[in-house]
Parts: C-alpha cells; structure tokens; sequence
C-alpha cells in the first residue's frame, strides 16, 4: 500500500496550488492593483521632467540656428542676435568653478577614507560637507559677494567670473567631496595591503592603486556636479553679475545662460523672450547631456 505525501503530484494540497499564475486569487488581483498604483506614481513623478523637456524644446528648439552662438544680444527691443557671449561665459564660470572644486573635493574625500581615524575631525568634516549640500544656492552667493565682490579683493574688481566660479566652486564641493569619499570606499582593502605588502608608501598607494580603481564613482560624482553648478542663477546674480559684451577676462562681469534667461524673461520684449527660450532650450540640452555622462561613467562600474 502506497501513502500520498503532501507534497506529490497526487495530492490533494498539491491541485489546490497549481504553479501557474492563477488571476482570480485574491492576493494576485491586490498584487496587480498596487503595482498599477506603485507605477502610476512613478509616472506622475517623472512627468514633470518630459513635461518639462518637451515645452523647452518647442519654444526653443524652434529658434536654434548658428548666429544664435555667434553673436551678442541685441539692444532691449530689437531683433535679432544671439546668445553667444552667454554660451562661453557659462562655460568660463564651469571651468573656474569646477578648477577650485575639483581638487579640494577629491583631496578632501580622500582625507577622509585614506587618512582620517575617524576620530571628531573627520566627524565634523562629514556633518559639514551634509550640511553644506543642503544650503541654499542664493547663501553662497550672498556670501562671496559679502567675501570677495563687496571687498574688491581682485584687483580692485567687484563683479566678476572669478566670483562667480567661486560661488559655484562652493556649490560643487559636497558633491565631490562625498562621492570621493564613497568611490574609494567601494575599493577593495586587499589591493591596499597588496601594495603595502611589496613596499608601496601610503602616497603611492593612494595615487597609483585606490584612486585609478576608483576613477569611475569619483568623474561620475564630478559631471553632477557641474551639471548642478551650470544650470545655478542665484549664486551669479551678486557675483558675476551680467554683461551684454563678449567675456573679458575672469576678473570682469561677464554673461552667463541662467542669468540671461532670468533678465530676458522678464523683460516686455518679444525679441528678448525668445533669446530666453533658446537659452532655456541650450542650457537644459547641456545639463542633459551632463547627465547622460555621467550615467555612461557609471555603468562601467557595473561591468
């Protein structure tokens, strides 16, 4: 005589689960309902970003042509003329900025993870740099103005790109500093006792072992971070301020694209909203493709 268990084929338990989907359970129609609500959710948060996209791209998009980056903005209502002279000073202002953070972020993140004890210094250092990513954009630059604008310390200067690239240099710090800091704890502590175990300094092994393995997590961290600091407004407003010239040098005013929308939008001009709307359109292609970049950093750490 033979016994059934519960779990063979002929079973009574074993007919009543069948392994297939079945739909007209409960618990399968309640999962299919919350994931429809999880998914409409997650639709309605991205929405604003298509939305968003596509509205830029038409009022903007419409306007792209080659004068448009070759040259100046036209007197307040006339025609014509381009954007050209705000095109390269964001790109002046990003490189100052991203010239002051670079280093200061990297080494600081390296401090950090490498040579801190994490002890109440390096503490103290962490909180800071959180605490710095959640201050407002507008207190750095209310803050170099206060620093360096209002003092003339360059040369006698007030306005310039210096500051500018200074108040977005602030701005960009957090982000380096701690994707700095968690790339290089992401490496491996054997290829740091490998390398001390054939004679390797801590300085060496710092610059020819964990920071090439963690190269990747780190330029991920930095694109952010510029593509942050390119799209600010505020912090340039009371420090770079705007000018309707080609760009001078780095210790005179000079045009960015968020400070141009922000006076050409308000203006009572149709030739100027336009040129707002191209900048619009140039700025946000730019902070996308940033984006874009540094999504196709992070990927090779995947692979």
């Amino acid at each position: 005589m033979t016994t059934t268990t519960p779990f063979q084929p002929g079973s009574a338990l074993f007919d009543r689960r069948p392994l297939t989907f079945d739909p007209t359970l409960k618990r399968n129609r309640l999962n299919r309902l919350l994931t429809s609500i999880a998914a409409l959710f997650a639709a309605i948060a991205v929405l604003p970003l298509f939305l968003v996209i596509l509205y830029v791209l038409v009022q903007g998009g419409r306007l792209m042509s080659l004068s448009l980056f070759t040259q100046l903005p036209p007197p307040p209502g006339l025609e014509g003329g381009g954007i050209g002279n705000a095109v390269l000073g964001t790109i002046i202002v990003t490189l100052v900025a991203s010239a002051i953070s670079i280093p200061i972020g990297v080494g600081g993140g390296v401090y950090l993870t490498e040579y801190s004890n994490r002890g109440w210094f390096s503490q103290f250092i962490s909180v800071g740099n959180d605490i710095l990513a959640g201050v407002p954009s507008i207190i750095s630059g209310v803050f170099v103005y206060g620093v360096i604008v209002s003092t003339r310390v360059f040369f006698g200067q007030s306005y310039s790109a210096a500051a500018g690239g200074i108040a977005l240099a602030v701005l960009m710090l957090p982000t380096v500093i701690k994707t700095t800091d968690e790339g290089l704890k992401l490496v491996p502590q054997e290829l740091r006792w490998g390398a001390y175990g054939v004679g390797a300094s801590k300085f060496v092994t710092v610059m020819r072992i964990t920071l090439p393995a963690a190269f990747t997590p780190i330029a991920t961290g930095v694109v952010l971070a510029i593509a942050r600091a390119a799209g600010e407004t505020a912090p340039l407003i009371f420090t770079a301020l705007f000018s309707p010239f080609w760009p001078e040098g780095v210790f005179n005013p000079i045009a960015t694209m968020s400070v141009l929308i922000f006076n050409f939008a308000i203006m009572p001009y149709e030739a100027q909203n336009e040129l707002a709307w191209a900048a619009s359109f140039v700025l946000v292609m730019m902070i996308l493709a940033a984006n874009l970049l540094a999504r196709w950093i992070s990927s090779f750490s995947r692979t």
